[in-house]
């Protein structure tokens, strides 16, 4: 999450995995959505960086990239569990 701070990163991450874990229907908490939603957008901003050498920019940009990550490491979690979170 370039150039939003530590607070900003909070603030979006914390959106963009209560996002996630309502499109991907899972209950958590406060923190883990902040995680999951931080996580999700460091794994998806290397992945655009890797493949297009370039990322969406700005807390709008952060966000949707954050929830769309956050949506991703939930399903990888469910497919190496095997069973719902």
């Amino acid at each position: 999450m370039e150039g939003l701070g530590w607070l900003g990163a909070i603030i979006v991450g914390g959106l963009a995995g209560w996002i996630a874990s309502g499109i991907m229907k899972i209950n958590t908490g406060i923190f883990l959505n902040i995680i999951l939603g931080i996580l999700g957008a460091i794994v998806l901003n290397a992945i655009l960086i890797a493949v297009f050498h370039s990322t969406l920019g700005g807390w709008l940009g952060q966000l949707v990239v954050g929830a769309i990550g956050a949506c991703i490491l939930i399903a990888l979690l469910r497919a190496v569990r095997g069973r719902p979170i």
